[in-house]
């Protein structure tokens, strides 16, 4: 057991309500006979991320192996952690002993995967993901601390990709528009230099309004014209790219994507995995952000997110099985990889859904 009051479940929701999609995967026969060791999945800061559970749930069914898909949350007021097959709080991924409680509880049931979900943990778990394979063959699906460094700061992403020859916004000091002629500069985006999810961004049309919104810790871009497309990389264990798929953002709504096309575009395809071989350590899934001019056609990287997107579903559904493929490598088996074929023009229409519980199995009663 995690220290105590930390370990908790929550209560057993109907069967109505778990809105289930799939059962756990079938067991299959091994080498020589010998039943597959199950493959259990811990999703981290699981939070929101109920369609993910059932993707992964797919994967270990389309794999044919059996296995478990686990949520941890720093607190029980989260939509997966009552839908995963089991629930467990842990300290924020901030406090000291979160390390320690999550490598026990991955032993304790045997976790096979690890999938972090936000940027704030990132860190924490880049740490220990060469430790934790070496040791307890735990594949912990998250990049080598140098590249979260790089995806957390704007900065150090602007100056990274400039630096490695990829196309990337131009970045300016506030100082450069207090000069003769700095009002040709504007519009001008407004960024936290460590912000994430769109918290803090803003538009700056002139001077006063650029000396209104920015303070010390943000970037200042220039705007760059266009369409924006997120592009989802897989990179295996040896830090190559093994797919790239482009969707266009039709409509975001609180910094994540709720309208999106997943579109074929070779130019996209080839950038963004340039860049997943170009990172010193990636693996498993980034997404990568691209400004498209709509006249010339020419491309800005605006941001690398070293972590599965919100909009991620859509490409998943459209045939860029990533979890599928990543399961197979772990388990070292023949990726059906360069079979997959993923289906160009897919949609993806997000709407809202609801998990109905008792306030105290939600932690929310007053008590």
């Amino acid at each position: 057991m995690l220290r105590a009051g930390r370990d908790v479940r929550a209560a057993p929701l109907s069967a109505d309500l778990h809105l289930r999609s799939l059962s756990v995967g079938r067991s299959v026969q091994g080498g020589g006979g010998l039943q597959q060791r199950r493959f259990n999945i811990l999703v981290s800061s699981a939070g929101r991320r109920v369609v993910l559970l059932r993707l992964l749930r797919e994967a270990l069914e389309e794999v044919g192996v059996e296995g478990s898909v686990v949520a941890v949350d720093s607190q029980r007021a989260s939509s997966a952690f009552h839908l995963a097959d089991e629930s467990f709080l842990v300290p924020p991924c901030t406090d000291v002993d979160f390390l320690p409680e999550m490598l026990d509880l991955c032993r304790r049931k045997e976790i096979r995967l690890v999938v972090p979900t936000i940027d704030v943990e990132l860190a924490a778990w880049a740490s220990v993901r060469d430790a934790w394979y070496e040791q307890d063959g735990m594949a912990v699906a998250v990049s080598s601390p140098k590249v979260i460094e790089i995806a957390a700061d704007k900065a150090e992403t602007n100056g990274w990709l400039r630096d490695n020859g990829f196309p990337a916004t131009h970045q300016l000091e506030r100082d450069h528009f207090l000069g003769p002629g700095s009002g040709q500069l504007f519009p001008v985006v407004v960024k936290p230099r460590r912000g994430s999810s769109s918290d803090g961004v803003s538009v700056a049309r002139d001077l006063d309004m650029l000396r209104a919104v920015t303070t010390p810790d943000d970037v200042v871009e220039a705007m760059a014209p266009g369409t924006e497309y997120t592009i989802d990389v897989l990179v295996g264990r040896d830090g190559r790219t093994r797919c790239a798929v482009p969707r266009r953002r039709v409509e975001v709504r609180g910094g994540e994507v709720s309208k999106a096309v997943v579109e074929r575009r070779r130019d996209l395809m080839t950038l963004a995995s340039d860049i997943g071989d170009a990172l010193p350590g990636a693996y498993g899934v980034l997404n990568i952000q691209v400004m498209v001019d709509d006249d010339t056609g020419e491309c800005q990287v605006i941001e690398i997110n070293a972590r599965v997107g919100g909009g991620f579903p859509l490409t998943c559904v459209a045939g860029g099985r990533f979890p599928t493929w990543l399961i197979e490598e772990i388990l070292g088996l023949p990726s059906s990889l360069p079979r997959a074929a993923w289906k160009d023009g897919t949609a993806m229409l997000r709407y809202d859904e609801a998990v109905y519980l008792d306030a105290r199995a939600a932690g929310l009663d007053r008590a």
